[in-house]
């Protein structure tokens, strides 16, 4: 809901994260927070399957290339992130369409139907079920390839510990702050995607059209 407004002068605009909260609950209820939902479960096993085993196939194929550790990581991550991408982006797009939908949860069409209702408009082409293709592609590929770049970098770096609870709050950590700088950095792309796969400013007129373009108009509107 922040990233596909457009500004305070957003009529439908949310004061701040509580502001977003207070909102949703009073005018869509307490499900109003779980629309989206089904996309993301049904993606999730796939989606963390292609990341880690083709993470682990192009380290491999790397591995062949000679590049040092830490590129080769941060090579491997960005091609599972791309691949990664290939795979969610279609139920990022019907997520993204019932999430930003302000009716009651119970007044929206089922995950199943909108996917129809798209397929059936718009085609499973980039002006459909993979809109904003591009768009995932940047966020999945730049946050895997800063995500194990730097998580196995800095693992190697930093000596193990032989207590294995402070073992595991070593991994945890530099778990915790890969993810954090990882999702900073692919923030933009995220954006993108949202305006790309959300609702058009104006019925009719698409404004959010690709990639880049869509960022070089929010960071030319919104900063």
């Amino acid at each position: 809901r922040f990233q596909i407004q457009r500004g305070k002068t957003d009529p439908t605009s949310y004061k701040s994260l509580g502001d977003c909260f207070r909102t949703i609950f009073q005018r869509e209820g307490l499900l109003g927070f779980y629309k989206g939902i089904f996309p993301p479960i049904l993606a999730e096993t796939p989606k963390r399957a292609v990341k880690f085993f083709t993470f682990e196939q192009y380290k491999k194929l790397l591995g062949y290339a000679s590049l040092p550790p830490g590129l080769a990581f941060a090579v491997a991550g960005l091609g599972s992130g791309l691949t990664e991408a290939v795979v969610v982006n279609p139920f990022e797009v019907i997520k993204v369409t019932l999430q930003t939908n302000r009716n009651a949860f119970t007044e929206q069409p089922s995950s199943f139907v909108q996917a129809q209702q798209i397929i059936k408009t718009d085609g499973l082409g980039l002006q459909g079920l993979n809109k904003g293709l591009t768009a995932t592609l940047g966020r999945h590929g730049v946050f895997n390839m800063v995500y194990f770049g730097f998580y196995f970098n800095v693992k190697n770096i930093l000596p193990v510990n032989k207590d294995p609870n402070l073992e595991f709050l070593r991994k945890f950590g530099i778990g915790l702050v890969s993810g954090t700088i990882a999702s900073i950095i692919n923030i933009p792309f995220d954006v993108a995607k949202s305006r790309i796969q959300g609702p058009q400013p104006v019925p009719g007129e698409i404004k959010y059209r690709t990639c880049f373009k869509t960022m070089a108009t929010v960071y030319k509107e919104e900063g």
